[in-house]
């Protein structure tokens, strides 16, 4: 579908943008699903196998490993957002559901930073793994079915990786996928692939 018209950006409804973004998806190894307040169970033993291995990289509201209704009271505001087009945050599972790998995410930005999906000229990428699952491909693989879903976006001229400097693993992800080092913003990495079509910002 063409990117929508400049002038007619502020009308782009905010539940069909949202429409565009699945659920869930299936990669050839992964069920890309959005998280929901159930999976809070599942997740908690990650978080505390992984607060080593996340805490450097991640924000602590999304990788402490709180208790368990702590912690689904934090998937269900994931769920929330997902729906409100704030935030698309999917776990990471095994084909069966039954294990969790990871998590990925779509954030829709603009220039001042994160926005709702209506008011986002292009998205973020973000992605994290099971320390056990690392070197697997998984991210990538992860990634790439997110940027196939950003680029079903109308108006949304490029997807953003945001990854430190010194997270040599994250930053690979963007460059097997064909993502170029647009900037350095003090120790953060921003990488950056555009979208076919027209830009429209």
């Amino acid at each position: 579908m063409a990117p929508v018209p400049a002038d007619h950006r502020a009308g782009v409804n905010r539940v069909e943008m949202t429409s565009r973004i699945p659920r869930t998806l299936r990669t050839e190894r992964l069920l890309v699903r959005a998280w929901s307040a159930a999976d809070a169970a599942a997740l908690h033993p990650v978080l505390l196998a992984n607060v080593t291995h996340l805490g450097p990289w991640i924000p602590a509201r999304v990788s402490t490993p709180a208790p368990v209704p702590q912690l689904a009271e934090r998937l269900a505001g994931y769920d929330a957002d997902f729906t409100t087009g704030r935030a698309f945050r999917y776990a990471l599972l095994t084909p069966d559901g039954a294990q969790v790998l990871g998590e990925v995410d779509l954030f829709p930005r603009a220039a001042a930073g994160r926005v709702p999906l209506a008011d986002a000229d292009h998205v973020e990428l973000g992605y994290w793994l099971d320390a056990a699952e690392t070197g697997k491909g998984l991210a990538t693989e992860a990634a790439r079915a997110l940027f196939a879903v950003a680029a079903t976006l109308p108006g949304m001229a490029h997807v953003d990786i945001r990854c430190d400097i010194a997270n040599g693993a994250s930053a690979a992800v963007p460059q097997r996928l064909g993502f170029h080092l647009a900037t350095v913003e003090g120790e953060l990495q921003v990488w950056r692939k555009a979208l076919a079509g027209p830009a429209v910002v």
